[in-house]
């Protein structure tokens, strides 16, 4: 081999990187310690960005297309190296290639729930999970912040090291939208796009990349606050509670009366449940009797007579007592009461309710 054919081995004349993978980010073109030869191509393909990076400083650029490398299209590092008379030798340089493709289906998740401040439930600490797809719009922020030198850098590296930072952007997003935890099941979709303005910011500007769909798949909640939910469904659903209350009077009795009852049975037990309900709101309704005499001992000084009402105010029920005298639980009359079936007042956070409110909405 003579010293001319040798020299060439030791220069590159065309440089480019066939990507045959589907998950490379970042790839740094294997010089094998040889220098650049003036004038050599640069091929750079579609979805492709080249990088030179020079003792540490950032380079040139070149996008898709095919370039020769000489002073006229690499001013930047004809400045950095410092070539006073134009690129006439070879000259050696970091180059690195970065994927530039949408890469879609990428999963994240909350390793910890999230703090979120509801209208309903007040503090409700909230799981999430779903996908985005991204791609790379700033090459420098991308190469110097996410990639660093890693001569190839994966999207199972991407993940590792982006999933936290995805996270802790989308919690920061999600408790700025305040979106309540009932409506964000049936607003997935909505909640991804209107996260898409309050996540890309911080994205583009810290790490170089673009989110282009944002999708929460799921949002769960502690299992107490998940049974919370239930039972305002079954209150819902339960509807007009005068009805339900006779309904399980009904049911309550007829099932005492032995599958040899018959109707008869049935209809004993409907009017006894009906009767017994009735006596008890009137026992509750009536004035209170006054107790039987006591003949007073010899000598001794007859017991004061109890004060009467003061200003004739009724006797009042608390949601408890008024839930043992309609045989419900007391969940139930206090989501009466908010609905307005059932009279009552509330004060600070307790309610109140008369006898006669109680007995006017089983009239009802």
């Amino acid at each position: 081999m003579g010293l001319i054919d040798y020299l060439k081995t030791q220069f590159l004349e065309i440089i480019e990187w066939q990507d045959d993978s589907r998950d490379t980010l970042s790839f740094r073109y294997p010089d094998m310690d040889k220098e650049i030869k003036n004038g050599a191509q640069l091929i750079v393909r579609e979805s492709q960005v080249a990088q030179f990076v020079y003792l540490g400083q950032f380079g040139d650029a070149f996008g898709p297309g095919k370039h020769t490398l000489t002073t006229d299209n690499i001013p930047i590092l004809s400045t950095l190296k410092g070539w006073k008379y134009g690129l006439h030798s070879p000259f050696k340089a970091d180059l690195y290639y970065v994927n530039t493709r949408l890469f879609t289906g990428n999963k994240w998740g909350t390793a910890n729930p999230v703090m979120l401040r509801d209208a309903d439930f007040g503090i409700v600490r909230a799981r999430a999970y779903g996908i985005f797809d991204f791609h790379v719009t700033d090459v420098n922020t991308f190469l110097k912040e996410v990639a660093g030198t890693d001569d190839h850098f994966r999207l199972d590296e991407f993940q590792d090291t982006m999933r936290s930072r995805i996270v802790s952007v989308f919690t920061d997003a999600l408790a700025s939208a305040k979106v309540p935890v009932l409506d964000v099941a049936s607003r997935y979709k909505e909640l991804g796009e209107a996260l898409l303005p309050l996540i890309n910011p911080q994205t583009t500007a810290k790490y170089g990349i673009e989110i282009t769909s944002f999708i929460v798949e799921n949002i769960s909640v502690p299992p107490e606050v998940e049974q919370a939910i239930d039972k305002r469904s079954s209150m819902a659903a339960i509807g007009n509670l005068n009805d339900y209350v006779k309904f399980q009077m009904a049911e309550s009795m007829t099932k005492g009366g032995g599958e040899g009852g018959g109707m008869a049975s049935t209809a004993a037990g409907l009017g006894a449940g009906l009767a017994m309900g009735q006596q008890m709101m009137s026992a509750m309704s009536a004035p209170q009797g006054t107790p039987p005499a006591v003949p007073p001992v010899i000598g001794s000084t007859p017991p004061p007579l109890a004060p009467p009402p003061v200003g004739g105010v009724p006797e009042l029920l608390g949601p408890a007592e008024a839930a043992r005298a309609l045989n419900v639980s007391e969940t139930d009359v206090i989501a009466t009461l908010e609905k307005g079936e059932l009279k009552g007042k509330k004060i600070g956070s307790q309610w109140r309710i008369t006898r006669a409110a109680l007995e006017e909405f089983l009239k009802s």
